[in-house]
C-alpha cells in the first residue's frame, strides 16, 4: 500500500539517504521533503502524510517543537524522530509526545525501524 511520508532534516544529505532507502525498498511511496520545521509545518497545511522522519537539531525549531506543533494542526501520521542526541530527557519527551526514537546514524537498519511504524 503506497504512502506519503515527510523526511524533515536540516541535513541535504540525510534527506537524501532516509528517500533513497524508503524508495528502494518502496518505489510506490511518495516522499517530499523538508529542511526546517518551519518548511514541514507549511507542508502539512493542507495535506496528509502517513510518516514523518524528524531530525531533533535544526535551526530555528527543533524537532520536538515540529512534533508538539504539527500534533497541534491535527496530524495523526506515525512520526519518527531520527537522530543522534541519545539523551534521556529528549528520549522521555519524545514518548511523552508518542513519537517514535530512532537512532542515528542514517543506514537501512534505522531507516526500516521508522518504516515500520507504517507497516514498511
Amino acid at each position: 500500500m503506497s504512502k506519503r511520508v515527510l523526511v524533515v532534516d536540516d541535513s541535504r544529505v540525510s534527506r537524501m539517504m532516509i528517500r533513497a532507502i524508503m524508495l528502494d525498498k518502496h518505489p510506490d511511496w511518495t516522499v517530499e521533503e523538508a529542511g526546517t520545521g518551519d518548511e514541514a509545518l507549511a507542508k502539512c497545511d493542507g495535506q496528509a502524510f502517513d510518516l514523518m522522519t524528524i531530525d531533533y537539531n535544526m535551526p530555528g525549531m527543533d524537532g520536538l517543537e515540529f512534533a508538539s506543533r504539527v500534533r497541534a494542526q491535527g496530524s495523526t501520521a506515525q512520526l519518527a524522530l531520527l537522530t543522534a542526541n541519545i539523551q534521556d530527557a529528549i528520549r522521555d519527551k519524545a514518548a511523552a509526545l508518542a513519537v517514535q526514537f530512532v537512532r542515528k546514524p542514517v543506514t537501512p537498519v534505522s531507516v526500516a525501524e521508522a518504516m515500520a511504524l507504517v507497516g514498511g
